[in-house]
């Protein structure tokens, strides 16, 4: 029986990540470079807040929030 379940689970992962394959499929070029853009802006993101969180001279810390300002810019213009 437990056989039964465990197949019955790999099948369903199978059919979802068909469905998320086909989803990739109908993105045009300029979505995907659209998608590509936004997971570059917010890794960066991510990585400025570390750096502020760990620097301790006020002037790159400046330096920083005027990047992460710019990066929430264009962010917010990708929406």
């Amino acid at each position: 029986m437990a056989r039964g379940w465990e197949s019955k689970s790999v099948e369903e992962q199978q059919s979802e990540f068909g469905k998320n394959s086909e989803r990739k499929q109908t993105l045009s070029a300029e979505e995907e470079q659209r998608v590509v853009r936004r997971q570059s802006l917010e890794l960066n993101r991510a990585r400025v807040l570390e750096q502020i969180k760990r620097s301790s001279n006020p002037r790159y810390t400046e330096m920083l929030n005027r990047e992460l300002e710019q990066l929430d810019r264009e962010l917010r213009l990708l929406q």
